[in-house]
């Protein structure tokens, strides 16, 4: 757990970074006063990664509010399956499991075409493996677990409606209890893409 510890430190150090830099106050409002710029958007993604070595894809979406093209605050989802082996000792032909929780994310040149983003999900899921054929779909072995997953973006505006991003994440999660041999737990990398629909200024600065 030491690795996901100086994980959450560094990244909550850079959120506070930076939102001080752009708050003289010490806090941040988000109130017409001082962010002139707002904004909602629905977002889907597609990623592939690795757990435990093995071939995982996953499939997010996420619906947040954007405060002056600086940072997002919202929800976001992933459903995910993994070609995990499960040795004979059950049924099953994989894993299947899915996260969701906090999106929080600080962006830089968000006024920029280009941009850079640091998303980061906070939360918690169940994964399971699972035995499914034409006729049947049964969870054989699941578990619960917390995740904390800090990525790394880079996002292009394609109008002001459309925007597309691309980029890396790595989960962290606690321990998963399944059986003998299993996993311990999902962490790894991922990376994809996405693209997030909505309105990214609805009141711009006079």
């Amino acid at each position: 757990m030491k690795k996901f510890n100086y994980a959450t430190i560094l990244y909550f150090t850079i959120l506070f970074y930076h939102v001080n830099a752009q708050d003289t106050n010490g806090y941040i409002e988000f109130d017409d006063s001082r962010n002139t710029v707002h904004g909602v958007y629905l977002g889907l993604s597609a990623y592939y990664g690795e757990i435990e070595g093995k071939s995982t894809y996953l499939f997010g979406g996420k619906v947040a509010y954007v405060a002056n093209q600086q940072f997002e605050v919202g929800f976001a989802g992933v459903g995910f399956y993994s070609d995990q082996d499960s040795q004979g000792i059950l049924s099953s032909d994989g894993i299947y499991g899915g996260y969701g929780g906090f999106h929080l994310e600080p962006i830089f040149f968000g006024k920029q075409k280009v941009n850079l983003a640091i998303p980061i999900l906070i939360g918690g899921g169940v994964v399971g493996y699972v035995d499914h054929n034409f006729e049947d779909f049964d969870i054989e072995e699941w578990d619960a677990y917390f995740v904390f997953e800090p990525g790394l973006s880079v996002q292009y505006n394609i109008s002001r409606f459309i925007q597309l991003e691309a980029g890396v994440k790595y989960r962290f999660s606690s321990n998963v209890n399944l059986y003998a041999g299993s996993i311990k737990n999902i962490n790894g990398f991922s990376g994809g893409i996405g693209l997030k629909f909505g309105v990214f200024n609805m009141r711009r600065d006079k």
